[in-house]
């Protein structure tokens, strides 16, 4: 995730849903998507006519990417969304963790 939001000069808010996801739920291969989305739903980042960006990276050589333009603003206690109980307890400080070099 730092690589990713080095390279791509995203922001501490724009990890912040993967960061919590992991935190959360650890890895949960491709369902981490609909994890960092619902918590973006949740927090009341994501309004009728927002666009989101969704990108995956798989085993080997793989990436993924889309663009959903929301149709509609949720409520996320009505839609069952799996960050209700708890998203107000997010985000959580996740240190960083300083490579070793060789």
């Amino acid at each position: 995730l730092d690589e990713l939001e080095k390279n791509l000069e995203l922001t501490d808010w724009h990890m912040e849903p993967s960061r919590m996801t992991l935190y959360r739920f650890g890895n949960t291969s491709s369902s981490s998507l609909w994890y960092e989305l619902a918590y973006a739903e949740a927090k009341g980042r994501i309004k009728r006519g927002h666009r989101t960006w969704q990108i995956a990276f798989g085993s080997g050589f793989k990436c993924n990417s889309a663009v959903w333009r929301a149709l509609k603003t949720i409520n996320p206690a009505k839609e069952k969304n799996p960050w209700m109980n708890e998203i107000d307890n997010f985000p959580v400080h996740v240190p960083r963790i300083t490579p070793i070099s060789s």
